[in-house]
C-alpha cells in the first residue's frame, strides 16, 4: 500500500469522525486565535485532516491520490526509501506551511475557522507540474490541459476565490501551498530546474 493511499484513508476517516463529532471538529479546525491566545498549535496539523463536506473531501482527496502516488513513487524512484519520508514532508509541510500567512492575518479574530488539506494536495500537485509540465492533464475525462496551463488557472481560481471567502475552506493555502511545493522539491532535487526547463520545450496548450 502507498503511503499516498494511506493519508487518503487516515483523512477519509478522521474527516468522517469529525462530522459525527462536533467537539472534535471544534478542537481540530483551525482557528489562528486559538493557535495565538492557547499555543494550541497542534491545529495546524489537525485542520489538515478533517474537511467541509463530502465534496471538500472527495475533490481533495482525489487529486492527491491521482498526483501524489506519481510524485511518491518519483521521489522513491531518486532516494529508495528515504524518498517516501521526503514525500510525507512534502505533504505534511505543505498543510503546516501554507496556514502560516493565515494565522498572521487572522490571529486576533477569533470567530475565523478554516479546515481541509488543500495546502499539502497543492503541493503535491505543484511537485508533480514540476517533474511534468507539459504532461496533459484531463478534467473529467475530456478537457485535456498541459499540467503548467492548469497551475495557472488553479492560481488564479485560489486567488479569487480566497477574496471572497466565507465557507470555512482556506483557499489562500491552495496558493502558498503550491509555492511551497515548487520551493521544496527544488530545494530536496535540485535537477528539477534543467528537466522543468528541457520539459517545457515540448509545451503544447492544446
Amino acid at each position: 500500500m502507498s503511503v499516498t493511499l494511506i493519508l487518503v484513508i487516515i483523512t477519509v476517516l478522521t474527516s468522517l469522525y469529525a462530522w459525527n463529532n462536533q467537539d472534535i471538529l471544534r478542537k481540530w479546525i483551525f482557528n489562528p486565535y486559538s493557535v495565538n491566545e492557547y499555543k494550541q498549535y497542534y491545529r495546524f496539523i489537525t485542520s489538515g485532516f478533517i474537511h467541509n463536506d463530502f465534496i471538500h473531501l472527495l475533490f481533495n482527496m482525489l487529486v492527491l491520490w491521482m498526483f501524489g502516488e506519481q510524485v511518491e513513487y518519483v521521489f522513491a524512484a531518486i532516494y529508495g526509501t528515504l524518498g517516501k519520508f521526503i514525500f510525507v514532508a512534502l505533504y505534511i509541510l505543505g498543510i503546516i506551511v501554507s496556514d502560516i500567512p493565515t494565522y498572521l492575518k487572522h490571529k486576533n479574530h477569533a470567530y475565523y475557522n478554516a479546515l481541509g488539506a488543500s495546502g499539502g494536495v497543492a503541493s503535491v500537485l505543484f511537485s508533480f507540474i514540476l517533474f511534468a509540465p507539459a504532461q496533459k492533464l484531463y478534467l473529467y475525462g475530456l478537457i485535456g490541459l498541459p499540467g503548467i496551463a492548469w497551475a495557472a488557472l488553479y492560481i488564479l481560481y485560489s486567488v479569487y476565490m480566497g477574496k471572497r471567502a466565507g465557507d470555512n475552506i482556506n483557499h489562500d493555502a491552495h496558493l502558498y501551498g503550491s509555492l511551497f511545493g515548487v520551493v521544496f522539491t527544488i530545494l530536496v532535487y535540485p535537477k528539477i530546474i534543467p528537466h522543468f526547463i528541457d520539459q517545457l520545450s515540448n509545451f503544447s496548450l492544446f
